[in-house]
């Protein structure tokens, strides 16, 4: 068995669509004995995973599969080794980072909070 990476994306629906675009990426780890056998398994998971449901306005919100347009071979899995790499261009730099740091620091506290457990 080998280790994939595949990249599984959604449109996010509100309603008519009469909204901004959004799309959902994910990154799923596939084993598989190859390439093919790996897509058609990404492909499974995307098609068994899209969903819809009703929001609090009562609009339906779906998940629609779109397709899996990325499909990567790990070598081999070791610590640290990148997984996925995404350039960022936000308007403004200072609240991107802002952000990140509130996240970094909210899984911070989340792991210290799981050692007091």
């Amino acid at each position: 068995m080998h280790w994939f990476v595949a990249k599984i994306v959604y449109q996010i629906i509100c309603g008519k669509g009469e909204h901004i675009p959004q799309f959902d990426e994910q990154l799923r780890l596939i084993s598989a004995v190859n390439r093919q056998e790996a897509w058609r398994k990404a492909q499974e998971i995307g098609q068994q995973e899209q969903y819809a449901f009703h929001n609090q306005k009562q609009e339906l919100v779906e998940w629609r599969f779109i397709n899996v347009p990325e499909l990567h071979t790990l070598d081999e899995l070791k610590d640290g080794m990148e997984i996925y790499s995404r350039v960022e261009e936000p308007d403004n730099a200072g609240s991107y980072i802002a952000l990140l740091q509130m996240k970094a620091a909210q899984l911070q506290s989340q792991k210290l909070f799981e050692l007091n457990v």
